[in-house]
């Protein structure tokens, strides 16, 4: 089962309490961090959260509408319990994550329930219409933009859990399509599918604690999009729980019957409602998981070779280039686990390549996986490395790519410690054409730099390039820098995000690639869209929610 379990679920941050991330064997990280954000790393500012410290008002739901509940969903599909009311009333934001350790709920849900089939959320949408009660979807709970916590002025909350509707229905060989319920998490969907000899192919750093259809809500991008495509290419239909009824799509590979409703639902992020299943593209499992790494003396050189490997046509399944500063951040990274004659020979081959002009002090580390059959990879690697050579990339082999793979979901639990040590760190992404890349790249860089210098000269802003497209690509940034002083914590994340933000609009990238939209992005919508199509997406949630009890305060700017 998908749902949050409690004395498992690491409720106040990411993921699992039994795993955590492998600091004693990446000798060089702590040093590296150490003396690029000159502070200590040796005191703990924040302790993990106990739940009884954490204050929580008394549901506001009546005992009328909570027995009502119970007979749509069953007794135990539904919990006033204060684990599952605390795990569902944020998601995993710095912000969110600060809150969390200063054991501060704002707006807790009063209720979470799990439905087990459509016909109950839409007895759940109709009694919560009727009684003035906000419904919040929410999948596993990882949302970095606000997107499930409670917001307008109801009468109560309800989150919506789906984690009880969480099977692969149908898989069928002949069209490769896959029939999937939307509260499925990324590990849940691979074995199912596994098991029929397919691969759904999106895998995004949250993929295991992310459902379908919070992908599909968001608009998400997995790490090997540049493949297999963004969930809106994966999606052929869905069924969509609204307030006045339910929206069906067509299962057709595609359709010129007017504008798209399909992705209008994809992206919607609850707004309009409740996204219970979707028919899914999929692709054989690979043959071939090919993963290396390159080196280039320069990001420059190493955006090129991206971009000339997408126009030729030679399409990796995942390509990564890493900035300088995340280059280095990656190499101090590296595990030093293992012989010593091992470590030994990798600082040798570090110093030869350094003399050739390839240093991981100051150069831009690409990640290249290819996937597929073995005639597949086998075409595409001499073109795609022949194109590298050419803009000065240096193969590396096998091993860093398969390292990289190995351990690719890590390091977000690092990010746990880091807040817990005093250090604010974040990440935010946006995308846009190859023309403005690199000039994009460099003014969100200094935006960052600029905002954080108010607290002090010493951070780290870090970015690498992903998700690859024909006519451009996202940048993904990783900012560290020192906490402000205690109260003012929010309020530093709270100006680099809007220096951020304000220089993306500015500058010609897009206020999300993957992340979505939530509340933390709707001030900017009216420039990302523009007032006319604003208005257009009101009247669709007038059409469809009129008395806006789907998550309020989302997507679209308030006011």
């Amino acid at each position: 089962m998908s749902d949050y379990v409690e004395g498992k679920t690491r409720w106040w941050g990411w993921g699992d309490l039994d795993q955590r991330f492998d600091v004693e064997n990446r000798e060089n990280i702590m040093p590296f961090l150490r003396e690029n954000l000159g502070m200590p790393l040796d005191t703990e500012r924040f302790t993990d959260p106990n739940l009884e410290e954490v204050g929580l008002p008394e549901p506001r739901l009546s005992g009328k509408t909570l027995e009502e509940l119970r007979e749509i969903c069953g007794p135990e599909n539904v919990s006033t319990g204060k684990f599952q009311r605390v795990s569902h009333s944020m998601g995993k934001s710095y912000r969110d994550l600060l809150r969390y350790r200063q054991r501060l709920i704002r707006r807790p849900v009063d209720v979470v329930v799990w439905p087990r089939e459509e016909v109950e959320v839409v007895e759940i949408l109709r009694l919560a219409e009727r009684e003035n009660l906000a419904v919040i979807p929410f999948g596993g709970g990882s949302s970095v933009t606000g997107g499930v916590e409670p917001m307008g002025e109801k009468e109560g909350y309800i989150s919506l859990d789906m984690a009880r509707m969480n099977r692969v229905l149908r898989v069928d060989a002949t069209s490769h399509t896959a029939l999937i319920q939307a509260g499925a998490l990324g590990p849940e969907i691979e074995e199912q599918l596994n098991a029929h000899g397919f691969t759904l192919g999106h895998f995004p750093e949250s993929f295991d604690h992310s459902s379908l259809g919070g992908w599909l809500a968001t608009r998400a991008s997995g790490r090997q999009s540049t493949g297999y495509g963004d969930i809106e290419d994966m999606v052929l239909a869905l069924r969509m729980v609204t307030p006045r009824g339910v929206v069906d799509t067509r299962r057709v590979p595609s359709s010129a019957a007017g504008p798209s409703i399909l992705q209008l639902c994809v992206g919607s992020e609850g707004y309009m409602g409740v996204i219970t299943e979707a028919l899914m593209r999929i692709r054989p499992l690979p043959e071939v998981l090919d993963y290396r790494g390159l080196i280039f003396r320069n990001f420059a050189a190493g955006v090129s070779a991206i971009r000339e490997m997408m126009q030729q046509g030679l399409v990796p399944t995942c390509v990564r280039l890493s900035d300088r500063t995340e280059t280095a951040l990656a190499q101090a990274f590296r595990s030093t686990k293992g012989p010593h004659w091992k470590r030994k020979a990798e600082d040798a081959a570090l110093r030869f390549l350094a003399r050739r002009g390839y240093s991981f002090d100051d150069g831009a580390f690409m990640v290249l996986g290819l996937e597929g059959s073995a005639d597949e990879v086998d075409y595409l690697r001499p073109l795609i490395l022949r194109i590298c050579r050419q803009l000065g990339g240096f193969h590396l082999g096998t091993g860093p790519g398969r390292q990289w793979y190995r351990s690719r979901h890590e390091t977000a639990y690092f990010r746990e410690q880091l807040i817990n040590w005093g250090v604010m760190v974040d990440t935010l992404e946006t995308a846009t054409t190859w023309d403005n890349l690199l000039h994009l790249y460099g003014e969100v860089r200094s935006a960052i730099r600029s905002a954080l210098s108010e607290w002090g000269d010493k951070n780290l802003v870090a970015c690498h390039v992903s998700h690859a497209y024909r006519e451009g690509a996202s940048l993904y940034y990783t900012f560290f820098a020192p906490m402000a002083a205690e109260g003012r914590e929010e309020e530093q994340w709270e100006k680099v995000k809007r220096a951020a933000s304000e220089a993306i609009m500015e500058h010609g990238g897009t206020i999300s690639h993957h992340h979505g939209v939530g509340y933390e992005h709707a001030p900017w919508m009216n420039r990302e869209v523009g007032e006319v199509s604003i208005r257009a997406l009101q009247a669709v949630k007038m059409a469809v929610d009129p008395a806006d009890i789907m998550n309020p305060g989302k997507l679209l700017p308030r006011g």
